[in-house]
């Protein structure tokens, strides 16, 4: 009977695998509920944090690590970092990054391997095992191998609590333990199956009723490998997302324009339908995100006298450049905090002179600009 399923899993299509998901879901119902309920418990009680939040510690964290002003603090506010991609991504306990071996993280496999009381194979995103390769990397780290991640979980805990502080969090959730808790509930929330999401917290039935429970299965994790991906083609197929607070909203009886404030102080306006606005239920203050698609970004150098239709105009730095015969990307560093990813034909590039350092005119219209909510 086992190798029969094995060989259903290994053939099945998505469809295929949701269905059988879902029937294991109505015999495991009970269980199943456990977890979620631990996590939006966990939600209501204000002890994680969500995606706006998120969003602001990771960026956070990322710019207090390249702060660093000399190798001996490079190597530990690497140190930290790994460790905070450790939880963020992968769902680890505190304990479990400590103790991780950084060699068992396989960019190779998308995974990494957890030892401990609730060992597993944890399905990783790409661009988080790229970070941590490039990381590794670092010759500031050759003394450290295996051991990279061997930290005092005191000192860990009051570094989260400070980086945090810094970026305005409440003190509830600047913890590791809220961090983890966060990454399971946007599973949840992005329709991964509670019984996945035990597999890749390393949950078991002890964990709720004080008694050994049965370990995760090989569906529950091609399951999560199947969100990483989608996580993944989300991120690439836009890559320019702002998330912000509605600051005002004008409407008509057939379309709305909302005006979005992000961290950063950046200031971008959409034009969407009567209809969207309420299917979404944006008003002042809920917090959005915006997205917008690198081939209706527009860039013009700055000088007098331009004039453009588009109502969303940014200040910027090309960062990079990179080409080929018929377009090429540039990203961009906007004034004030952001990046931009622009899309455009390779004459446009040479006619702009693109290059790092150039400074241009970052552009897209409020109809270009898609709008979505937690």
């Amino acid at each position: 009977m086992r190798a029969k399923l094995e060989a259903f899993i290994e053939g099945a299509d998505e469809d295929e695998l949701s269905l059988l998901l879902s029937l294991l879901e109505r015999r495991l119902g009970r269980r199943a509920r456990a977890s979620s309920a631990l996590l939006e418990e966990a939600e209501l009680e204000g002890d994680v944090l969500g995606a706006e939040q998120l969003e602001r510690f990771s960026r956070a964290f990322a710019e207090w690590r390249a702060a660093a002003r000399s190798p001996a603090q490079e190597r530990s506010r690497g140190r930290l970092w790994l460790i905070f991609i450790l939880i963020r991504h992968g769902g680890l306990r505190l304990g479990e990054a400590l103790a991780l071996d950084e060699r068992d993280c396989a960019a190779d496999n998308g995974a990494l391997r957890v030892g401990g009381a609730y060992a597993r194979t944890v399905p990783m995103p790409e661009e988080a095992l790229r970070d941590m390769a490039r990381l590794l990397e670092d010759p500031v780290f050759y003394g450290l191998r295996g051991q990279v991640t061997r930290v005092d979980p005191g000192y860990v805990r009051r570094v989260f609590y400070a980086v945090g502080k810094l970026c305005g969090l409440p003190a509830a959730v600047i913890n590791p333990r809220a961090l983890r808790r966060s990454r399971g509930l946007e599973l949840l929330r992005s329709g991964v199956s509670p019984r996945a999401v035990d597999f890749f917290l390393g949950l078991v039935e002890e964990d709720y009723k004080g008694r050994p429970g049965r370990r995760p299965t090989e569906l529950a994790r091609r399951i999560v490998e199947q969100y990483l991906d989608k996580e993944a083609r989300m991120k690439s197929s836009a890559r320019n997302v702002f998330t912000g607070k509605v600051t005002s909203i004008v409407k008509d009886k057939l379309l709305a324009e909302v005006e979005l404030e992000t961290l950063s102080g950046l200031r971008l306006t959409a034009v969407i339908t009567e209809e969207s606005l309420c299917a979404l239920d944006l008003a002042p203050g809920r917090v959005a995100t915006a997205t917008v698609k690198a081939p209706q970004v527009l860039l013009a150098l700055p000088g007098q006298g331009l004039k453009v239709s588009a109502r969303n105009a940014f200040a910027g730095r090309v960062t990079a450049v990179r080409r080929s015969e018929i377009a090429a990307e540039a990203l961009a560093d906007l004034e004030g905090g952001g990046k931009a990813c622009a899309l455009i034909t390779a004459d446009s590039a040479d006619k702009l002179g693109l290059a790092p350092g150039v400074e241009v005119l970052v552009m897209f219209k409020a109809f270009s600009v898609v709008l979505s909510v937690e």
